[in-house]
C-alpha cells in the first residue's frame, strides 16, 4: 500500500505542477500580446491585428515562427553549456510558483521557508546569464553576460534587504502567513511603504525591464549575453523575462497588496467553498495582472539608465537605505510590543505613518541628491 499511496501522490503532485505551468505558459504567451497592444494605444496605433480576430492568434504564430527557425550553434562553444545558459534561465522563474498561495489553502507547496526559497531561486538567474556570455566564445557575448551579471547581483541584494521588513512584522517566512498577517492588519504597502519602493525598483533590475535593461541593450553592446542565440533557445530568454514579471508581479502583490484578501469583504473568511475560491482567484489575479500593467507602462514611459548610474543607485542608494529602514521597523516593532500594541487596526497605522515619513525621506533624498549631481555637472561643464 505504501508505494500505491507514493504513486497516487506523486501522479497528484504532476497533476498539480502541469496545472501550474500550462496556465503561466499561456499568460506569457499572450502577455506579450497585451504589451504590444498596449503599447499601440499609448503611441496612437494598432498593434497585432492580422494573425486571427484582433490579432489574438499571433503569439502561437510567433511561437510556430521560432520553432521552425534553424538553431545554431557556434563553432567554437561549448555545447552542453550553451544548451543550459537558457533552461537556468527559464527554470527558475517557473519553479518559484510552487510556494506562491494563489488562494486560500490553494498553494503546491506551503513550506515553512517559502520567502528563503523564492530568494534562492530568483539568485539563480544570474547563472543562466553567465553561462549563456561564456559558453558563446564570443567576447560581444561574455561582456554582456559581466554587465547583466553584475547588475543582477546589485540589486538582488537590494531586493533581499527590503523583505527583511516582512519578516520583522510576520515573524514567518511562509508566504500564507504574510497574507494571514495583513488580513489581520494592515497591507504591507501601507505598513511598509518604503519597503514596497525598494523591492518594486529591483524586481524591475531583476527582470531586467526599463529603464534597467542594460543587459539587452541593443545600442549599447550588439544585444548582449544572447548574442549568439537564435530561434527558440533565442526566444527562451525572452520567455523567462516574461515569466519572471508574471512572478514578480504576483510577489508583489502577495508580500504588500494582501495576496487573495479581498478588502472590506469577508468572502474570503470561512469554509472552503467554490465561491471564495473563485473570489480570492480572482482578487489575487487582479492585483498581479495590475503590477504587469504597471511594468509596460514603465518600459514606454522612462528612460534607460546609464550603467554607472544603475550602478550608484544599487550600491550607493539603496543598500544603505534598505539597511537603515530595517533598524527604523525594528525599533518601531519594539516599541510598539513595549506598549502592548502587536496586531489591529492601530498597529497597522502606527506603522503605517512612520513609513509614510521614512518614504518620503528616501524620496527627497533622491531629490535633493540628484539636484546636487546635477548642479555639480553643470559646474563641471562651466569649468
Amino acid at each position: 500500500m505504501d508505494w500505491k499511496a507514493a504513486l497516487i501522490e506523486t501522479a497528484w503532485n504532476i497533476a498539480y505542477i502541469v496545472a501550474i505551468v500550462l496556465p503561466l505558459m499561456l499568460c506569457v504567451a499572450y502577455l506579450t500580446l497585451w504589451e504590444r497592444k498596449l503599447i499601440g494605444w499609448m503611441q496612437i496605433r494598432i498593434g497585432p491585428n492580422r494573425v486571427g480576430p484582433r490579432g489574438l492568434l499571433q503569439p502561437i504564430a510567433d511561437a510556430v515562427k521560432l520553432l521552425l527557425k534553424e538553431i545554431i550553434v557556434p563553432t567554437n562553444a561549448d555545447r552542453g553549456l550553451f544548451i543550459l545558459g537558457p533552461i537556468m534561465m527559464i527554470a527558475p522563474a517557473v519553479a518559484a510558483w510552487a510556494v506562491v498561495p494563489f488562494a486560500p489553502e490553494v498553494v503546491l507547496a506551503n513550506v515553512n521557508a517559502g520567502l528563503l526559497y523564492l530568494l534562492a531561486l530568483t539568485s539563480m538567474g544570474v547563472y543562466g546569464i553567465a553561462l549563456a556570455g561564456w559558453s558563446s566564445n564570443s567576447k560581444y557575448s561574455l561582456l554582456g553576460s559581466l554587465r547583466a551579471s553584475a547588475q543582477m547581483i546589485s540589486y538582488e541584494i537590494a531586493l533581499g534587504m527590503s523583505l527583511i521588513a516582512v519578516f520583522l512584522l510576520t515573524g514567518n517566512v511562509t508566504l500564507s502567513a504574510v497574507v494571514a498577517v495583513q488580513q489581520r492588519t494592515v497591507w504591507f504597502v501601507l505598513a511598509l511603504m518604503l519597503g514596497f519602493v525598494l523591492f518594486l525598483i529591483s524586481a524591475f533590475a531583476e527582470t531586467n525591464r526599463l529603464p534597467f535593461d542594460l543587459p539587452e541593450a541593443e545600442s549599447e553592446l550588439i544585444t548582449g549575453y544572447h548574442t549568439e542565440y537564435s530561434a527558440m533557445k533565442f526566444s527562451m530568454f525572452f520567455i523567462s523575462e516574461y515569466a519572471a514579471m508574471i512572478t514578480m508581479s504576483a510577489l508583489i502583490a502577495t508580500l504588500f497588496f494582501g495576496g487573495w484578501d479581498i478588502p472590506f469583504t469577508h468572502w474570503d473568511e470561512g469554509p472552503p467553498s467554490l465561491l471564495r475560491f473563485l473570489a480570492t482567484l480572482l482578487a489575487f489575479g487582479a492585483k498581479t495582472g495590475f503590477f504587469l500593467v504597471v511594468y509596460v507602462w514603465v518600459r514606454w514611459t522612462l528612460p534607460r539608465f546609464r550603467f554607472d548610474q544603475l550602478m550608484e543607485l544599487g550600491w550607493k542608494i539603496m543598500l544603505p537605505v534598505a539597511l537603515a529602514y530595517i533598524m527604523v521597523i525594528a525599533v518601531a516593532v519594539w516599541l510598539l510590543e513595549r506598549a502592548g500594541i502587536t496586531t489591529g487596526t492601530g498597529y497597522g497605522l502606527a506603522l503605517f505613518g512612520v513609513s509614510l515619513v521614512a518614504t518620503a525621506a528616501f524620496l527627497l533624498g533622491l531629490d535633493r541628491g540628484r539636484l546636487l549631481a546635477g548642479s555639480r555637472e553643470q559646474r563641471r561643464v562651466v569649468a
